[in-house]
């Protein structure tokens, strides 16, 4: 049961799917946990593609719709919170460094926050729409996977900047060796599952992953679990936007 400690962390902590630990967690354990994210983000995918099979035959308006609360209802609408946190920060702060974070700390939404939120859903939402309407359902199974393996990769290689931040005990200890064999794992089967779409999943999600990343060096020298959230966000809705493209 300890060795699979690390997953039950990442299952409780991404999900509303009710676990209970067997003790309290080492800070290694909390950092491996990172590790398991894509496998936590594929879980989810699955749910997602079973749910469809079960609505098949609804208006494929009304599936988009029930997906996408399904969607949010799983993750417990966590990382849209650091999508809103971000949003109202990366505005406010002006391009100020210590203004965005302080700005990122407030528990209030405001104005920025709303618009990116629903900006977000809206476009989601449209692009199930859409996929449904082909009958693509590789991207549900994409998606999520890749919103989750982002935020592994965005952890690898670059600082975290906010001491004692949710995230801070992850980010020290995870094992970065082994998070690049499951990211190059994620990355080949991908591409020998899905082929093509596959290809193009990992592509859209790797080009915000960098301009993600980017912006963040530039702007904070770093990340947050706020920003890391927006970041997963954003690859969910550019992978599901693109391949409905």
């Amino acid at each position: 049961m300890s060795a699979l400690q690390p997953l039950w962390i990442a299952l409780q902590f991404l999900t509303r799917i009710p676990i209970r630990l067997a003790g309290v967690p080492t800070a290694e354990q909390q950092g491996r946990s990172l590790l398991y994210y894509p496998l936590v983000g594929l879980l989810l995918g699955g749910l997602l593609w079973l749910l469809q099979h079960w609505l098949a035959g609804a208006a494929p308006l009304l599936q988009a719709a029930l997906l996408l609360s399904a969607w949010v209802a799983l993750s417990g609408a966590l990382h849209l919170d650091g999508l809103a946190d971000s949003a109202d920060a990366w505005v406010g702060g002006m391009g100020d460094r210590e203004r965005t974070l302080a700005l990122m700390k407030d528990p209030c939404c405001g104005p920025m926050g709303v618009v990116a939120l629903l900006l977000v859903l809206l476009l989601k939402c449209t692009a199930l729409l859409a996929l449904l309407e082909d009958g693509a359902l590789a991207p549900l199974l994409l998606a999520p996977l890749l919103g989750r393996s982002a935020v592994l990769a965005l952890f690898i290689g670059t600082p975290y900047v906010r001491p004692g931040g949710i995230a801070q005990l992850l980010a020290t200890h995870l094992p970065r060796p082994a998070a690049k064999a499951v990211l190059l794992a994620v990355a080949a089967g991908c591409l020998l599952l899905f082929g093509s779409t596959g290809l193009l999943a990992l592509l859209l999600a790797g080009v915000t992953l960098f301009g993600v990343r980017h912006a963040l060096m530039r702007r904070l020298q770093g990340t947050t679990g706020d920003t890391a959230g927006a970041l997963q966000e954003l690859v969910e809705c550019v992978v599901l936007v693109g391949l409905a493209l």
